[in-house]
């Protein structure tokens, strides 16, 4: 079975590293030309360049804070000029910080509300023309395997990002009859700088050291290690495809099992 996303063009956000950079090296390997938006100028030009370098697609990096509807805009404004069509949005951002709900700021709650709900709001509001006037599109959030069962101290993560479900599963009733299938990835422990800081928060929390908390998290993953970026992004990019043309207004879980919720 084999992808090809040849003539196509995805926005991926948050993609300067972590799984947000996988799917956009993924895409791009599938054929796709990538507009690749990150906070860090730097570093998502330098991705972009590594994305471009290895598949000889188009990759264009675009400092962009999505937190921000300037920086929402920026990233659909490339496509726009760039390539005049959009026709896969990837919504990612980075995780709020952890902490318990009872001591976290007014200030960090509107931060989280901005960055991972307003954010995938935006972003979608605006790739839908576009794909509307295709007739056809392909939208993916990256949320987290919290909207299943809650994470502790991770409050504002469980909260903002089911706020994402309702959205994407709302949407998908009124985006199917244009082709526009709206779906949700749910990772758990995936090794990346967020997990990192989680477990070292979690450490914090609980006087273990960081190696302590992942044994133990590692422990109750059946599948018995973390996930690699590519494992998460394989899937996306499968969302992305053809081949995904019946599934729509659904969250996958990619935690190796370790969810234990049914549904």
């Amino acid at each position: 079975m084999e992808i090809d996303l040849s003539g196509r063009v995805a926005i991926v956000s948050g993609a300067s590293a972590g799984i947000g950079r996988a799917i956009a090296q993924g895409l791009a390997e599938a054929g796709a030309d990538v507009i690749m938006g990150s906070r860090r100028e730097d570093a998502i030009r330098r991705a972009a360049d590594e994305v471009a370098t290895s598949t000889d697609r188009r990759a264009i990096g675009v400092a962009a804070d999505v937190s921000r509807p300037e920086g929402v805009e920026r990233l659909l404004e490339t496509a726009r000029t760039e390539f005049g069509r959009l026709n896969i949005l990837v919504v990612n951002a980075g995780g709020p910080p952890a902490g318990s709900g009872l001591v976290l700021t007014d200030a960090q709650w509107e931060q989280a509300f901005q960055q991972n709900l307003m954010s995938a709001v935006r972003l979608i509001r605006g790739a839908v023309e576009p794909m509307k006037a295709q007739g056809s599109g392909r939208i993916v959030t990256v949320i987290t395997s919290g909207v299943k069962v809650p994470i502790p101290q991770l409050i504002l993560s469980n909260v903002f990002r089911s706020g994402v479900v309702a959205l994407t599963k709302t949407l998908s009733f009124e985006l199917a009859p244009h082709k526009i299938l709206v779906n949700n990835l749910a990772p758990g422990r995936i090794r990346t700088d967020r997990t990192r800081a989680v477990d070292e928060a979690v450490a914090k929390a609980t006087g273990k050291t960081p190696e302590a908390v992942e044994r133990e998290a590692m422990a109750a993953i059946p599948a018995g290690r973390y996930g690699d970026t590519r494992e998460f992004a394989n899937m996306a990019v499968f969302l992305a495809s053809d081949l995904a043309s019946y599934i729509t207004g659904t969250t996958i879980l990619i935690d190796g099992g370790a969810t234990r919720a049914m549904m």
